[in-house]
């Protein structure tokens, strides 16, 4: 298998950072670009049960979140990537699964690295044998093969 490409699909939860030691070590083995990429919440689909807020303000959160998201992002880069020379952040907003599996096409995306369970996992106490939501829907519908990381057992 031939692999330029790895997408590394975060929502920079304490489960999905632990994917990052996989990333690191499949880039350097393959010598492959990595694809950081962060999906933003998809505000529109909470707002229907709290009204409509103006496109002014929607617009200012998305800014602030996504700002935040990139800081955060580079600091990972710096703190668990050796390969940030190779590394592209993405930031978009969406649902996570199909923002993925969109950026999996757009990219040419040879493979793809998530945990299992992200960040609706990070305070359980009890781990569960079941994948994420995000994790089955990548799983069932990517065109590439998917490594997954099970976030407790590093």
């Amino acid at each position: 298998m031939e692999v330029r490409t790895i997408l590394w699909p975060t929502d920079l939860s304490k489960n999905s950072i632990k994917a990052a030691k996989h990333v690191s070590s499949l880039a350097d083995k393959y010598q492959a670009k990595i694809i950081l990429l962060y999906v933003g919440v998809d505000l529109m689909s909470y707002f229907r049960a709290y009204g409509d807020p103006g496109k002014d303000q929607l617009q200012h959160f998305q800014g602030w979140e996504l700002n935040q998201a990139k800081k955060h992002l580079e600091t990972v880069c710096e703190q668990e990537l050796k390969a940030c020379p190779h590394i592209e952040v993405k930031l978009v907003q969406g649902d996570a699964a199909s923002e993925i599996l969109k950026t999996i096409k757009a990219a040419k995306a040879d493979l793809v690295v998530l945990t299992s369970h992200g960040r609706g996992h990070d305070e359980l106490d009890q781990k569960s044998a079941d994948f994420g939501s995000v994790a089955k829907k990548v799983m069932a519908n990517s065109p590439v093969p998917v490594h997954l990381v099970n976030p407790y057992n590093n």
